[in-house]
């Protein structure tokens, strides 16, 4: 089943262009499915049945998996037996009715307009890693990019003087977004004074580390973390917080929903509607703490 694995693998990064992240997802999903088959002294998957797949859902939630990791576990493992099926590998496919364990309920991590200016104020110097995190942190907050689509950003995909950028998104698809004055300041005079520095002449990736790689997503992770401890945050931070946020807050001031969902690149408008249950959760939490009869 390793073979049938690795073919898979080859089938979505080359027919369905699925990103590297993505198809690692999927390749550590199955890795650790095929891990519990094999326990369980299973060596084809023809012999597979319905209660193998339930049984390792099951061994993920009594590990104290999150739901959605257990849903994008069911989810992978339900694609791999579909994939299997329709190249003929199998006769059947166990999965097939197989529902998805309901999704957490939880809310992105939105921080307020007052955090977000605190953060992107504190950042500030004339060390080029300075200038690179300034005009990051600006970028992510001015664009709502996903941290993976900042990170892949090319000097090509760049359009300062027109005031937007082209961004890859999921499934390779890509759009233009527009870029506030702000961030756009803060881009040029990173890309002007500080990137060669960094080796900027050896790539043509945006934003490097301090080796002229490009920066990878655990250093944006220790990037921000680091960040916002300078600045005195102490709230729950996620990489993508400044892309909830953004998306927040233009809703917050009038925003339309469709021109966010764009903006945000999400292909399902439900997904973007996520962020409308977050500006009732907030405006339910400044009513409780400030009005004299709440």
């Amino acid at each position: 089943m390793r073979e049938q694995l690795e073919t898979f693998i080859d089938y979505l990064v080359i027919e369905r262009q699925m990103s590297a992240n993505t198809a690692a997802a999927y390749r550590n999903d199955l890795n650790q499915y095929l891990t519990t088959l094999e326990r369980e002294g299973m060596s084809s998957a023809e012999d597979v049945t319905r209660h193998h797949i339930v049984l390792h859902i099951e061994s993920l939630l009594d590990a104290q998996k999150s739901r959605s990791t257990v849903r994008r576990s069911t989810s992978s493992i339900r694609s791999f037996h579909q994939f299997l099926v329709e190249r003929q590998i199998v006769r059947h496919d166990p999965s097939r009715h197989l529902d998805l364990p309901k999704p957490d309920k939880k809310l992105p991590v939105v921080w307020s307009q007052t955090d977000i200016v605190r953060l992107l104020d504190s950042v500030v110097g004339n060390d080029p890693l300075v200038r690179r995190d300034a005009a990051m942190l600006e970028l992510l907050y001015g664009t709502g990019m996903r941290v993976s689509e900042l990170l892949q950003l090319t000097l090509n995909d760049l359009q300062l003087e027109l005031g937007y950028l082209s961004c890859l998104g999921k499934g390779n698809k890509t759009r233009i977004i527009p870029i506030s004055q702000t961030a756009i300041d803060s881009v040029t005079t990173y890309l002007e004074l500080a990137r060669n520095s960094l080796g900027g002449q050896q790539t043509d990736y945006v934003f490097l580390n301090s080796r002229g790689d490009r920066l990878s997503r655990q250093g944006f992770w220790k990037m921000i973390k680091r960040r916002a401890k300078e600045a005195g945050i102490e709230k729950e931070i996620t990489p993508h917080v400044l892309r909830h946020s953004f998306a927040t807050h233009l809703l917050e001031n009038g925003a339309d929903l469709r021109v966010v969902q764009e903006m945000l690149g999400h292909a399902d408008l439900s997904t973007t509607q996520m962020y409308t249950h977050v500006n009732k959760a907030r405006l339910h939490e400044v009513y409780k703490n400030h009005h004299p009869r709440a």
